[in-house]
């Protein structure tokens, strides 16, 4: 996968996000992880974008160890989400299943990038 795809990809993922925060209720409780979700979702392309223009492999892996932070913290209140029964479990299928895709493409990336720091 390309740069430009996996931008395009963390993008349509914040999008898809937010859209499904739309349709959670509105409670005090909800709120506060609404908020968190739609932070940390957003945050994996925004700092996927920021780590293509790194200047270094160690800036890439440093920005790259943000983006992983970010998409896994989205994947923990997606299942909160999920276990707080707030949404219906179908709505829930693909955004649980991107992230866990994200969450394995950084970090087979960032073993690769660290293998070929180690090896320098």
């Amino acid at each position: 996968m390309t740069n430009d795809e996996l931008k395009y990809r963390t993008k349509q993922f914040s999008l898809l996000v937010l859209n499904l925060v739309e349709k959670l209720p509105n409670s005090i409780s909800s709120r506060v992880v609404i908020n968190q979700l739609a932070k940390s979702a957003t945050s994996v392309g925004a700092n996927y974008r920021a780590a293509c223009r790194a200047r270094s492999d160690r800036e890439f892996v440093a920005k790259l160890n943000i983006v992983l932070k970010e998409v896994d913290e989205t994947q923990y209140w997606l299942e909160i989400i999920e276990e707080m029964k707030w949404i219906n479990q179908s709505e829930l299928e693909f955004p649980l299943k991107e992230s866990g895709e994200l969450v394995a493409i950084f970090v087979s990336t960032l073993k690769t990038v660290n293998n070929r720091l180690n090896n320098k």
